[in-house]
C-alpha cells in the first residue's frame, strides 16, 4: 500500500453479541456478522497511514470507527488510489448490495448527507458484486484493489 490519497472499505467481523458505546451517537448492540465501512484518506500519509491506523486498536478515540474497532476483527480492505473523495458513492453502492442493512444511522457520516457509512451483512459481501454495483452507478471502470489481512 502506498502513501497516496484514496477511498477504502473495511471488511470487519463480529464473532459475538456486544454492546458498544460510540461517542455522541450512543450505545448500540453489535450482533455477530460482517460489518463494512466506507471511508477516504486524503490527508498526510494517504491510504497507507489510514489503513495502518484502522489495523490497530486506537487508544485515542477520534473517528466513529475508533470506538467500534475493538469489537470487530479487521479481515480485509478494498481500496483505490484517487485524489477525489469517493466514500459517499462507495457508501451508496454498499447500501444497494443485496442483504445489506444500516445498523447505526449517522456512523461515519456526521459531515455529509449520507444515512451511514457503515453497513452490516450476515455473510461476507462480494468484492465482485461491489465492483459491478460501482460500475453501474458511476458509469465507468474503477480499479479496486484487495488487501487481505492475516
Amino acid at each position: 500500500m502506498q502513501n497516496l490519497p484514496g477511498t477504502y472499505v473495511l471488511i470487519l467481523l463480529a464473532a459475538a453479541d456486544q454492546l458498544i458505546e460510540i461517542g455522541k451517537l450512543g450505545r448500540f448492540a453489535v450482533p455477530p456478522g460482517f460489518y463494512v465501512y466506507a471511508g477516504s484518506a486524503c490527508g498526510p500519509g494517504g491510504l497507507k497511514a489510514r489503513i495502518a491506523h484502522h489495523e490497530r486498536i486506537s487508544q485515542r478515540l477520534h473517528w466513529h470507527m475508533d470506538y467500534l474497532r475493538p469489537a470487530l476483527h479487521l479481515t480485509e480492505v478494498w481500496y483505490t488510489y484517487e485524489a477525489k473523495r469517493l466514500e459517499h458513492q462507495w457508501a451508496d453502492a454498499l447500501g444497494c448490495l443485496k442483504g445489506t442493512t444500516s445498523p447505526i444511522v449517522g456512523f461515519g457520516s456526521s459531515d455529509c448527507s449520507c444515512k451511514s457509512h457503515l453497513f452490516s451483512f450476515t455473510a461476507k459481501p462480494s468484492v465482485r458484486q461491489f465492483r459491478d454495483k460501482l460500475r453501474s452507478r458511476l458509469n465507468g471502470h474503477q480499479r479496486i484493489l484487495n488487501y487481505k489481512l492475516k
